[in-house]
Order: structure tokens, then sequence, then C-alpha cells
């Protein structure tokens, strides 16, 4: 059987129990937001919306042509989509900080693009995968609802968020403590996240890996590409662009997991590309961020007419 025709087996306590953990993962990044995060970008709007740009206009479109000149198979290709098309994910914070990025605008992009992946996420998956014809005719085998989608959506993005952000108002000083300790657990619950997620599953996960490895390993250069040089194309400062570049190369694969249990019925192609996702984007932000973490970032020298070099 190719990996187009299987399906990942799950049964409904354990979605309900990955739906819970992608929720509350998602709640302890909200305890850490406020209002001001969102305000930020109305007075220098210039490094956000070029990141969120290149996060929800550029990596699903450089996403499209990739899949143009690889051309994997329709499930890792319709894969390479879903994950194009969500938000940053939930270390991109910590992995600014530690290579000496701008860690306040990754942390107005990760609350902006978690609010805007409610539409855009759902918006980028079904165009993209409409408009290459492998991931076109898969998705017609299946029946997928855009309420239903954009509802789901909501559920696992929204009320954490909000939630969180009425918890971090109401209840400051506790937030303040239990965001430290979420912080310090954030990346054993998403682990443990994607370990529940293959444990019943992992001979699939072991036979077919192998055929998504080069694909991820170029989606994910692509994307931490994008987002260092279409900064630096712009004139932000290196600071900026280290945000930038770790932001959209660290994508919130968990809520792309999901969404393929929920929708997808667990498709092999799928499925595999957003786990191995998961796991290769901590390997490459860590690698990233430590090799930055040595290297101050450079002042910003305005040439031709501004651009920085």
């Amino acid at each position: 059987m190719g990996i187009d025709q299987v399906q990942l087996n799950f049964s409904p306590a354990t979605l309900m129990m990955m739906n819970i953990l992608i929720g509350f993962i998602l709640f302890g990044v909200a305890l850490d937001l406020k209002p001001s995060d969102f305000k930020r970008v109305l007075v220098t709007p210039k490094p956000a919306l070029i990141g969120l740009s290149a996060q929800f206009l550029l990596l699903p479109a450089f996403t499209y042509l990739l899949v143009i000149i690889i051309q994997p198979l329709p499930s890792i290709a319709l894969g390479m989509f879903l994950v194009a098309a969500c938000p940053g994910g939930n270390l991109s914070n910590f992995l600014t900080y530690l290579g000496k990025g701008n860690a306040p605008l990754s942390i107005t992009m990760s609350a902006i693009s978690t609010a805007l992946a409610i539409v855009m996420t759902p918006l980028n998956t079904m165009l993209w995968g409409s408009l290459y014809k492998p991931t076109r005719d898969l998705l017609r085998s299946f029946s997928i609802s855009p309420v239903d989608l954009f509802v789901t959506i909501v559920i696992l993005l929204g009320i954490p968020l909000a939630f969180g952000m009425y918890i971090h108002h109401r209840y400051p000083d506790w937030a303040k403590k239990a965001n430290k300790w979420m912080k310090r657990f954030s990346i054993v619950f998403f682990i443990l996240f994607v370990l529940g997620a293959l444990a019943a599953n992992v001979n699939y996960f072991l036979e077919y890996v192998g055929m998504v490895v080069i694909a991820v390993f170029l989606h994910n250069l692509t994307a931490i590409c994008l987002g260092y040089f279409s900064s630096r194309a712009f004139g932000l400062p290196e600071s900026d662009r280290r945000a930038i570049s770790i932001e959209i190369g660290i994508q919130n694969s968990g809520l792309g997991l999901i969404l393929i249990f929920n929708f997808f019925d667990g498709l092999g192609g799928m499925a595999i590309v957003a786990a191995w996702w998961s796991i290769w984007h901590i390997i490459a932000g860590l690698t990233l961020a430590g090799f930055w973490s040595k290297r101050e970032p450079k002042p910003n020298i305005p040439v031709n007419g501004g651009l920085s070099t």
C-alpha cells in the first residue's frame, strides 16, 4: 500500500486528548500575550507586516513552486501546503531570544499570526491545494466543509488564545508564574503530543518517513530563507531578520496534525510530513539559534536608498 493510500488510525478518545493537549499548549503561549502585543504593529507596522506577509503570502506561494520542482507524491504535497498555511510555532519566541533576535517582534508576530490563522490556514490550504492538480484530485476525495474547518480552528486557536489573554489580564501575577512553568515544559508537551500522534502508527511512520525527509528539509530551509531575505530586502535590522526568519521557519505543525486527523482521516503523507516537520524544525531552529547566539546582530547600515546590507 502506497503512502497516498495509508490512513493513520486514531480512536476518538486519543483524538480528543490530542485536541486538549494542543489547546493546553496554545493556552500557555497566550498567557504571555497582552493587547499591547497586537498594538505594537500599529506603532511600528513595517517589521510585523513584512513578517506576516512572508508567513501567509510568500511561504505558501514558494511552497507551491517547490512542489512543482520536486513533485512529491500527492499526499506529501498536500501536507506541505497545510504546514505552510499554519501560523508560527510555540517555540519561536524562545528560539528568537536564544538567537539574539527581536523577541518583542517575535511575540507580536506569534500573536497576530495565530489570530489570522483562523481564516488564513483553511484559505491557503484549500487555495494552493486546489491549484496543484494532483492535490486537487486528492482534495476531491474528502468531503471538507469550509465552515466545519473554520469552526474547528476557532476552537483550537481562538478559545485558548482568548482565555489565556483573559487570565493574563485578570490574574497577571498568576499568569506570570504559570507562564514560566509552561515555557519550561512546552517543548516536553509538544514532543509528547507528536509521540502520541504516532504511537499507534509507528510502523507506518518508520516505513515512510524516508520519503519526506528531503521534502521537509527543503521546505523548512525555504521558509527560513524567505523570512531572512525578505526582511533584508526591505531594510530591516539584523535582529528583526533573525526574529522573522525563525518565526517563518517554526510552523505550528501540531495544529496541522490535528487538522489532518480531523478532516483528512489521518492521510499518511500529510500526517508524516507534519510529524517529521514537528521534529525537524526543533533541530533546525535550535541549530540556527545556537549559531546566532554566538554572534551579535550587526547594526543596520543603510545603502542604496535605505536598504541594508
